[in-house]
C-alpha cells in the first residue's frame, strides 16, 4: 500500500512537471508576455538597420548578471532581416554584448530567441558587435535601441550615442526602440538644439513596472527620465505592467513600452522608413 502511494505521488509529480514545462509558456503568453505578433509586416529590401545595445553586464558594481533583454534584440533583428534589410549590431563599447540570462530561461524565451540560439552568424555579430563611435549612424535607415536593465547604466549617459542619434535624425532617419533602450534618446537634440524627446509622444518601461519587479537599483528609470526631459510619456497598464504592451509613433520616432513590443516596433519603423507591405 505504501509503495502504491509513493508511485501515485511520483506520477502526480511527473505530470505536474510536464504540465508546467508545456503549459506555462502558453499561460504567460495569454497573460500578455511576448504575445505573438500578428500585425502587418513590411519589407525594406534596400534598407539598412542598426541595432544598438548596452555593454553593461551587472546590476550595480557586483550584482546579478544583466545586459540586453534577449527578445528586445532578437525579435527586431529577425523582423528587419526577414524584411530584407541589412542588419548591423552595435554596442556602447563594442565586442561581446551581455545578454540577461533570465531572458533565455525556458519559460520566458521566445521563438526569436530560439532562432538566435541556432544562428551562428547572428551570434558572431553579438560576440563582435560594432563600437558605436566607429560607425556613421547616418548610413542607416533605421536606428533601433534595444533595452534591458543594462541599458540603464550606459545608453542614457553616452554623449557619443546622443550625438550619433542627433545627426541621424537630422538626416531624416527613423529612430526608436523599446523598454530601457529609449534612454538612448535622452542626450539627442533636435534641429533647434532642444532635447529630441521634448514635446514628443513616447513610451518606455513604466515606473510601475520597475517597482513591481523590485529593481530600483538602476541609476536611470525610463518613465522618470523621459518625463524630466520633457517627453509626453504614455503607456498601457495591466495587473503587472510586464504584461502590458504599447507602441507609439511620433513622426520618425517609434517607441515600444517593454519586451512585448519588439516585433511591432521593428515593423512600424520599416513602415515609417518607406517599407512596403509583405
Amino acid at each position: 500500500m505504501k509503495m502504491k502511494r509513493i508511485f501515485i505521488i511520483l506520477i502526480i509529480l511527473v505530470a505536474a512537471g510536464v504540465l508546467i514545462r508545456t503549459g506555462l509558456p502558453t499561460v504567460l503568453e495569454g497573460l500578455g508576455l511576448h504575445p505573438e505578433y500578428d500585425g502587418q509586416r513590411y519589407l525594406l529590401p534596400e534598407g539598412k538597420a542598426l541595432i544598438v545595445c548596452t555593454s553593461h553586464d551587472r546590476l550595480g558594481d557586483d550584482g546579478d548578471e544583466t545586459g540586453v533583454f534577449g527578445s528586445e534584440l532578437t525579435a527586431p533583428y529577425y523582423e528587419f532581416q526577414d524584411g530584407r534589410m541589412s542588419v548591423d549590431v552595435s554596442s556602447i563599447k563594442g565586442g561581446q554584448i551581455p545578454i540577461d540570462p533570465i531572458s533565455f530561461r525556458r519559460f520566458i524565451r521566445t521563438e526569436s530567441d530560439e532562432r538566435y540560439l541556432a544562428d551562428p552568424a547572428f551570434q558572431e555579430k553579438v560576440k563582435n558587435s560594432l563600437r558605436i563611435d566607429g560607425i556613421d549612424f547616418t548610413q542607416y535607415d533605421i536606428i533601433y535601441l534595444a533595452g534591458g536593465w543594462g541599458a540603464a547604466y550606459d545608453l542614457g549617459y553616452s554623449k557619443e550615442l546622443g550625438q550619433q542619434i542627433t545627426e541621424a535624425y537630422a538626416a531624416g532617419k527613423v529612430v526608436g526602440g523599446v523598454c530601457h533602450g529609449l534612454l538612448g534618446l535622452l542626450l539627442a537634440r533636435d534641429e533647434n538644439g532642444q532635447p529630441l524627446v521634448r514635446g514628443r509622444r513616447i513610451t518606455a518601461v513604466t515606473d510601475k513596472q520597475v517597482e513591481q519587479l523590485g529593481i530600483s537599483i538602476t541609476p536611470q528609470h525610463p518613465e522618470r527620465e523621459l518625463r524630466a526631459a520633457g517627453a509626453n510619456f504614455e503607456s498601457a497598464t495591466a495587473f503587472r505592467d510586464m504584461f502590458a504592451n504599447h507602441v507609439v509613433v511620433d513622426g520618425r520616432i517609434v517607441s515600444g513600452q517593454n519586451q512585448n513590443a519588439g516585433a511591432e516596433v521593428a515593423n512600424v519603423m520599416m513602415k515609417v522608413a518607406g517599407g512596403t507591405r509583405r
